[in-house]
């Protein structure tokens, strides 16, 4: 077998992915410069490279899809941008250029998970092994430090938690799905920060990672100094999370399933996230039944209001006939054609 190995750090964002990330980095596995530059959300770094993160920021525009997107479909609208022959090509370039500078790759972006089949194409390509860590972290938690640090949502924080629970059960419950079969971990955050080396030591062996498996005492020394316990500054529980109680009961046994994972990755726990990822496909089929009307109003709104822009920046008219019919029909017709005749004057002067 190739020397050459790929690990992607995947999971929803705020589960302790950089941790991991940035923890492999120092131990000597590669990240492609440069990084994303590290800042009050994340003062340790992100661990992601640059370029990474502006493919996938491009492939989720064109594929109308948000980072935590709780659609069920999204994947498939992903997964067709991804199909693109140029994207593959575009990205197994970049892939073969790094693993030039390094034999070991970590690839990390809370983005990836939408485009795991791309990357495991590429890697092939490149003759090189692809494993995955999945990072665990409680829903409440991953919802509430969101919250914290990337502002809340919607009308309220609770629509924004709502839609965030969604997002993390349809973001986990696929990446289950998509690295089932493959050469993976799922790590808990909790124990990566109360013990690193036993879930980081048995990742180096599980996926045969010289850069882990050889680690000075030097680098060791250096995790201990980068992997601070107080990096869990949210632990919140659902009474701080204001959920339905039917999404809720569906995100705890999500919870339950995946951390089981951690220790016993059988084909039982395989079956039980596929029922858990059908009966969120039917729940979240069934929010927008009820929802439909708002959608069909907000999409009349929108048209309505696109529609008037465009009568209002359609060439040649006045400003007297960008004034609404009902307000014009109040002034006496003599009055009207001297503000026409007088606003006339004052185009042609401004020209």
């Amino acid at each position: 077998m190739s020397n050459r190995r790929v690990v992607f750090v995947v999971g929803s964002g705020r589960s302790g992915t950089s941790t991991m990330a940035g923890t492999l980095r120092t131990l000597g596995l590669h990240v492609p410069p440069p990084e994303v530059v590290a800042d009050a959300t994340n003062p340790k770094g992100f661990g992601e490279p640059r370029w990474v993160v502006d493919l996938h920021a491009e492939l989720l525009q064109r594929s109308n899809v948000q980072v935590s997107d709780a659609r069920p479909r999204a994947w498939l609208d992903t997964g067709t941008t991804s199909g693109d022959h140029a994207t593959r090509e575009r990205v197994t370039t970049w892939l073969e250029e790094q693993l030039g500078v390094a034999d070991e790759l970590v690839i990390k972006d809370p983005r990836a998970a939408w485009f795991l089949g791309l990357w495991r194409a590429a890697a092939d390509r490149c003759d090189a092994t692809s494993s995955y860590v999945t990072m665990l972290r409680p829903v409440t938690e991953v919802v509430g430090s969101k919250q914290t640090y990337y502002g809340r949502m919607g009308a309220g924080s609770d629509q924004g938690a709502i839609t965030r629970t969604a997002a993390w059960i349809n973001m986990m419950l696929h990446t289950e799905r998509a690295t089932r079969g493959q050469q993976r971990a799922f790590v808990r955050y909790g124990d990566l920060l109360d013990d690193w080396t036993q879930p980081v030591f048995a990742l180096g062996e599980a996926f045969d990672l010289a850069g882990v498996k050889t680690a000075m005492a030097v680098d060791i020394a250096e995790v201990h100094r980068f992997i601070d316990p107080s990096l869990r500054r949210v632990t919140m529980t659902w009474d701080d999370i204001g959920v339905p109680m039917r999404l809720r009961e569906l995100a705890d046994e999500t919870w339950q399933a995946l951390d089981a994972l951690a220790t016993d990755d059988s084909a039982a726990l395989h079956e039980t996230c596929d029922q858990l990822r059908a009966a969120y496909a039917e729940q979240y089929a069934d929010a927008e039944a009820f929802a439909h009307s708002t959608v069909v109003a907000q999409r009349r709104t929108a048209a309505a209001e696109a529609r008037r822009e465009a009568s209002e920046q359609a060439p040649g008219r006045s400003g007297a006939d960008r004034v609404p019919h009902a307000v014009r029909a109040m002034v006496p017709p003599a009055a009207r054609q001297k503000l026409r005749k007088a606003m006339g004057r004052e185009r042609g002067q401004g020209a």
